[in-house]
């Protein structure tokens, strides 16, 4: 299980180590899935369009790369500045950025033991009776050989590691922007309902008063008028409800901004501000797997449980560590004839019997190595899922809004001909009262399936993987800070050399 490989990092290291060999597997990214598409059947070219706000069609572009900036799509100045906010104040963020920070830095703590170990001391002594001077100064010099790359292998897991808090980072800059977002819209559906409920409760109180007055010339009986006062009563019942959840989505977007619930000054966006953008990427799905942060999360935690396997072979061999020194001890001049004094060793340390601890630490490493591989296993399947579900989505829920639509205007239509087929006698009220439930029953369920389309939106450049890559203020440098060719390992998957 010796795998040579020339040392490339972002040190210089002494010559004669960089032939030297790293024991343990390298590390091989895993093949992206042998699939063409998303979905069992052809995506469709491109989403149902309909005569209402936020009807219009959305293309798929398959192969089109993600905006880094893809919520400007919705052209909306108060929803980038939420975005821009939230970026800037939530601590989750920073919490992610300290966390990159500490892991880089580790690596560089750990890269310091590739290096010689220097250590100086220097006394000086005065004795009174006889008066003389005595001075003593020597350099310590301690090298621990990495003759099977055994710290390599552990710098390789830090970095691995640091990598798996750059992706942390994009993965929670992803989450907190498309959660801003969908708390965004939220926001504008619940306003644009309540606003509904009101215009029927204010609809409804105006009917009632005109059925009051029917009533007492004898136009109309009082169940007529008690059934009225019921609708109304019911109609008003909705509001609460819908006033809570709107309350309670307001501390939640305070939140994602990084504000107390206190601190709201009311500013929202509006569905009728919104654009539908009307064309939209696909990733290819050979390509998900370099894009998604969460997959690159498991790559980094897949890589590091490979490095660490490297570690565990290195400590079942012997360690070579050599040393020496150099100095002076005298009363008068240093560094004169008589004076120097110097030593150098090296010694070699195996462990003989262990009672097997090295050995099944390793072989605890390799099954870890097993579990991360699992664990990459199904956060690629999650990840196909999401981007699967999304474009469903997209898709039927264009269908809903166009059916939702036209039933509004068929709802609509009917109330207006109940209430003129009742002022002629030709219908019961209780006519009109169907009517008008399923009038605002309508109106509510449509704004519902408007916002979803922009939910859909917003879910969809999510499970792409938010475009982190092409953005220019991109808050965590991903790319890796060793050369590749380190890394390289053997035409075979990486699993099969930790077997």
């Amino acid at each position: 299980m010796v795998r040579c490989a020339g040392f490339s990092a972002s040190v210089a290291v002494p010559a004669f180590l960089l032939a030297s060999c790293a024991v343990g597997p390298n590390f091989v990214t895993p093949d992206a899935p042998a699939a063409s598409r998303y979905t069992r059947e052809p995506q469709l070219a491109s989403t149902e369009s309909t005569r209402t706000p936020s009807g219009n069609s959305q293309s798929f572009s398959p192969g089109s790369d993600v905006s880094g900036v893809w919520w400007t799509l919705f052209r909306s100045r108060k929803l980038t500045g939420f975005v821009d906010e939230a970026v800037r104040n939530h601590p989750d963020i920073q919490s992610a950025e300290f966390a990159l920070r500490a892991a880089r830095e580790n690596v560089l703590a750990e890269q310091g033991a590739l290096f010689p170990q220097v250590s100086g001391t220097g006394s000086a002594a005065r004795e009174q009776a006889p008066l003389y001077k005595l001075f003593n100064t020597s350099v310590s010099v301690s090298y621990a050989l990495d003759l099977w790359g055994g710290t390599r292998r552990q710098v390789e897991a830090l970095e691995a590691q640091a990598d798996y808090q750059a992706f942390k980072l994009e993965a929670t800059y992803l989450a907190l922007t498309a959660n801003v977002i969908t708390a965004a819209i939220t926001d504008a559906s619940l306003r644009d309902q309540i606003s509904a409920t009101e215009d029927i409760v204010k609809a409804e109180t105006d009917q009632l008063a005109r059925i009051q007055h029917q009533f007492e010339i004898g136009a109309v009986s009082k169940s007529d008028v008690l059934a009225q006062e019921s609708t109304l009563a019911q109609a008003r019942a909705t509001l609460p409800p819908l006033q809570k959840q709107l309350a309670q989505q307001r501390n939640q977007l305070m939140a994602y901004l990084g504000r107390l619930p206190s601190e709201d000054r009311g500013e929202h966006v509006t569905l009728a501000e919104l654009r539908l953008p009307s064309r939209l990427p696909v990733t290819l799905p050979s390509e998900l797997v370099r894009q998604r942060p969460d997959i690159r999360q498991a790559e980094a935690t897949l890589h590091q449980a490979t490095a660490t396997v490297g570690v565990g072979v290195a400590n079942l061999l012997p360690q070579v560590t050599l040393s020496g020194s150099y100095g002076a001890s005298g009363t008068g001049k240093l560094f004169s004839p008589g004076t120097i004094a110097w030593d150098a060793t090296s010694s070699v340390t195996q462990k003989l019997i262990d009672g097997g601890t090295l050995y099944h630490t390793k072989e605890a490493d390799v099954a870890l190595f097993e579990q991360n591989m699992a664990a990459y296993k199904s956060t690629v399947m999650s990840a196909f899922q999401n981007v699967a579900d999304s474009l469903r989505a997209i898709q039927f829920d264009a269908a809903t809004l166009k059916a939702q639509a036209e039933a509004e205007k068929a709802a609509s239509d009917s109330l207006s001909m109940s209430i003129e087929q009742f002022k002629t006698g030709a219908v019961p009220y209780a006519n009109v009262i169907t009517a008008q439930q399923s009038y605002l029953n309508a109106r509510i369920t449509r704004i519902k399936a408007q916002a979803a389309r922009f939910s859909d939106t917003a879910a969809l450049f999510q499970a792409l993987g938010g475009g982190w890559w092409n953005r220019a203020d991109l808050t965590a440098d991903a790319s890796p800070r060793v050369d590749p060719g380190y890394f390289a390992g053997p035409n075979r998957s990486t699993q099969e050399a930790v077997r």
